[in-house]
């Protein structure tokens, strides 16, 4: 007879089950010519995310994807909205057109608090992307308690040479879904006219 086990609920629909920190490296590159985009790189040096946007520079509809070409999520600009709002699909746009998003990044006043980049919402869960210098390239996604998510910066060397300004290191706390983490980070590229 088979046994019956409760399954577990997450209230959190970023969190996954990945124990240990991740770290990406984020190539602010297209691997399509004449394209924008990204190209986002395991610890092992493997192809696992890319970002492919066909129209110009701050198109407003991007796909996050696999190294497959399968849509992971579709990233929409909210018409009309003063300080920029994006929503966030999981999957293809055509197949989720009429459903709620998965996650809503609303761009923040930046005379309130210099720092303060966006407020993301994941479900019923808030967090804050915080600038972490002028430049704007770094940052960090923190939660309610202020908890880091996420941090991204300029990729260094264990030499200590730092890389150019298109290659960032992107670390995920455990138990968070990558995925979304990298469509957070591509918002932010959207919204810095990086991608």
């Amino acid at each position: 007879m088979a046994k019956v086990h409760p399954q577990a609920t997450v209230s959190d629909p970023c969190i996954m089950s990945s124990a240990g920190r991740q770290i990406f490296t984020i190539w602010m590159k297209s691997l399509v010519c004449h394209t924008n985009g990204c190209t986002v790189f395991d610890s092992k040096g493997e192809i696992v995310y890319r970002v492919e946007n066909y129209d110009s520079k701050g198109s407003c509809e991007v796909h996050l994807m696999d190294l497959r070409g399968k849509v992971l999520f579709t990233i929409l600009k909210k018409k009309l909205q003063i300080f920029g709002c994006w929503n966030g699909y999981r999957g293809n746009l055509a197949c989720t057109r009429k459903e709620n998003p998965c996650f809503q990044v609303q761009r923040c006043c930046s005379f309130l608090r210099r720092d303060l980049a966006c407020q993301v919402t994941v479900g019923f869960n808030k967090y804050w992307i915080v600038c972490l210098g002028r430049k704007k390239q770094g940052f960090k996604m923190v939660n309610i308690a202020g908890d880091i998510v996420a941090e991204v910066k300029q990729k260094q060397l264990s030499s200590g040479m730092v890389l150019g300004d298109d290659v960032l290191n992107l670390e995920v706390e455990p138990y968070f879904d990558h995925s979304l983490i990298v469509a957070l980070v591509t918002v932010y590229g959207l919204i810095n006219r990086r991608l």
